[in-house]
């Protein structure tokens, strides 16, 4: 591949079909400010974006078609709530966290950076990560960047 050449996968005159996970534009300005959409495999995310917190994957006291009806177009789970309880592997083993949730649109995921900042006294940062004691119930868990 030349200096230039573009990989086949991005490069359209050498690519089979390919589809994009998601895709940006914008719908309106005024100054600084725009509206938009994020087109997501599972759904449309107008912005800016009304986006509740379901802490655990769900977002309390609501039912999924209850927030959909709030104009919510996305949620947002929490990485190191959800490691703790339910788990990753039971979330797994339930199908994933769309189904483990009832929500069958976009979902966002932290990184669990908050945590590891509030929770400074009950965290070990390690090249490998990040070990956290529960807050719960103090079994070890590690957040890292892999998965």
């Amino acid at each position: 591949m030349g200096p230039h050449a573009l990989p086949s996968a991005i490069n359209p005159a050498k690519a089979t079909v390919m589809k994009s996970r998601f895709q940006f534009s914008i719908s309106a300005t005024s100054g600084k400010a725009r509206t938009g959409t994020i087109q997501m495999m599972r759904g449309e995310i107008r912005t800016p974006a009304f986006m509740p917190v379901g802490t655990a994957a769900t977002v309390k006291a609501m039912r999924p078609a209850e927030v959909r009806a709030t104009g919510a177009d996305i949620i947002l789970g929490n990485t190191y709530h959800l490691m703790l309880r339910p788990g990753a592997e039971r979330v797994a083993r339930l199908g994933g966290l769309h189904k483990f949730s009832g929500w069958d649109r976009p979902i966002l995921t932290d990184s669990g950076g908050y945590q590891v900042m509030s929770l400074s006294a009950l965290r070990k940062i390690t090249e490998e990560g990040v070990s956290f004691s529960s807050h719960l119930d103090g079994s070890k868990h590690m957040l890292s960047p892999e998965l």
